[in-house]
C-alpha cells in the first residue's frame, strides 16, 4: 500500500510531527512497508493457534503472604538523622 501526501499530512499533523519534503518521502516509504508487512501477516493462517494471554511463557511462582516481624517505630528511627515527636525530618523538596 502507498501512501499519499495528503494521508501522510494528516498523520503527522495528529501525531504533532514537522519534517520537510526529503523527510517526508522516506517516512511515506517507511510507512508503506509497514503497512506492507501487516498486509503479509494477514494472510497467516492463525485458525489453529491459541490465543495468547501473555508473551512470556514462564509462570509466576507465588509464595504464601506470611507475617513476619516488622520494626517498631523507635528501631525505624533509631539510625534517622533528624527525628522529631516520632517523625523523619527531611529537607523540603517543594516551595
Amino acid at each position: 500500500m502507498k501512501f499519499d501526501q495528503a494521508t501522510l499530512q494528516k498523520i503527522a499533523h495528529l501525531a504533532r510531527l514537522h519534517f520537510d519534503a526529503q523527510a517526508a518521502e522516506k517516512m511515506s516509504k517507511d510507512l508503506s512497508q509497514v503497512l506492507e508487512w501487516v498486509e503479509q501477516l494477514q494472510e497467516v493462517d492463525t485458525e489453529k493457534v491459541q490465543p495468547l494471554t501473555n508473551m512470556c511463557a514462564e509462570i509466576n511462582a507465588f509464595r504464601a503472604d506470611e507475617i513476619g516481624e516488622g520494626l517498631t517505630q523507635d528501631q525505624a528511627l533509631k539510625n534517622a538523622p533528624r527525628q522529631d515527636n516520632g517523625f523523619f525530618i527531611v529537607p523540603k523538596v517543594m516551595e
